[in-house]
């Protein structure tokens, strides 16, 4: 554990607040536990309280445990993982995603659009589903026809 702050602490912040990547999120996370100080603390509680990926709420909250945080002088708790909707209103961005495309479009096109459209939903569940192209066809067939 290195007992100062990080030479890189402001990539690190951004990193950890990129919302459109949980890959970046959980990067910072792995160099941020390593670092024992009140900013990489910081960075980390807040990760391991609001993040919308498990992957990186969990390691977060560990590496938070690991350095001794509290709040309030009791210590933080890892939350259940959230299930069904993960995103507000995710179903009415996917219609207007779909929408949005011609009528012959591809999956490849819907995926890309949606991507585009809706990068933090498309991260959040693209970091939750085991299978996010095969979560992201069921939503698709599942969405009302076109008018």
């Amino acid at each position: 554990m290195i007992k100062e702050t990080p030479k890189n602490i402001e990539e690190l912040k951004k990193k950890a607040n990129n919302k459109n990547s949980w890959r970046d999120r959980l990067s910072a996370v792995t160099v941020l536990k390593e670092y024992d100080c009140r900013q990489s603390k910081d960075i980390l509680t807040r990760l391991a309280i609001h993040d919308p990926v498990f992957k990186v709420k969990n390691p977060a909250f560990r590496a938070a445990q690991a350095l001794g945080v509290t709040i309030h002088g009791k210590p933080i708790y890892l939350g259940k993982r959230k299930k069904g909707n993960l995103v507000k209103g995710i179903n009415k961005k996917l219609e207007k995603v779909r929408n949005s495309l011609p009528d012959d479009y591809s999956f490849e096109d819907f995926k890309s659009e949606f991507q585009k459209k809706c990068p933090n939903a498309y991260d959040v569940y693209e970091g939750t589903e085991k299978d996010f192209d095969g979560w992201l066809k069921k939503s698709e067939a599942n969405l009302p026809h076109r008018k």
